[in-house]
């Protein structure tokens, strides 16, 4: 009797002891999951930075562009199109999680990186416009913010392996299901194979 009351408590001590650790786990494990996803949404708004960066210069550009070249009526409209396209395709923070929302928003940038690198190519055909001090101006100003973009999205898709890798981990799983997947995987921020190099710049 005294053994099976030894045994009883022994077994009740360990679940005592089991269940707290169990629960500090989990909870560790959901913060680093609320870690991860703060920082996914702080380098996606770096990104959305960035972009928004891109965008203000292309009006200038096209200025620029019309008063030297008037004639390129056509690769002008492209890129006002392109940018319209470009800034009405918003994403939010839960948004980062829907692939296709985010194909969408990668397809509207894409398009204007496109239609930016067109209209670089047109300051070879006006003499006028390559020698423009605002152009030139202009240029440098894009090429520093596609090489800033193009970090901002390397480091965005770094935290979202980061967060993707703790939320697929079991502990990520179990913390998932037990707060009713209030996680959920984030979408990768990829460009397609034309709009991976920033838009030409030449002097």
């Amino acid at each position: 009797m005294s053994s099976s009351l030894g045994f009883l408590v022994r077994t009740m001590l360990a679940v005592l002891i089991a269940v707290p650790i169990a629960l500090l786990t989990n909870c560790s494990s959901y913060d680093e999951l609320v870690e991860k996803e703060v920082i996914a949404a702080e380098k996606w708004a770096n990104v959305e930075a960035q972009l928004q960066r891109r965008h203000d210069l292309v009006p200038q550009l096209v200025a620029v562009v019309k008063g030297s070249a008037a004639h390129e009526r056509g690769t002008l409209e492209a890129v006002i199109q392109a940018r319209a396209l470009a800034t009405s395709v918003k994403l939010s923070a839960d948004d980062l999680g829907d692939p296709a929302k985010m194909a969408a928003f990668q397809k509207a940038q894409d398009g204007l990186s496109s239609a930016l690198s067109r209209l670089l190519v047109v300051q070879e055909q006006y003499p006028d416009l390559k020698a423009n001090q605002s152009f030139r101006d202009l240029q440098v100003q894009l090429e520093g913010t596609e090489n800033r973009l193009l970090r901002a999205r390397e480091e965005y898709n770094a935290a979202v392996s980061a967060y993707n890798a703790a939320l697929g981990r079991v502990r990520g799983q179990v913390v998932n299901k037990a707060t009713g997947k209030a996680f959920v995987p984030k979408v990768f921020y990829a460009t397609t194979a034309d709009a991976q190099a920033a838009p030409a710049v030449s002097f």
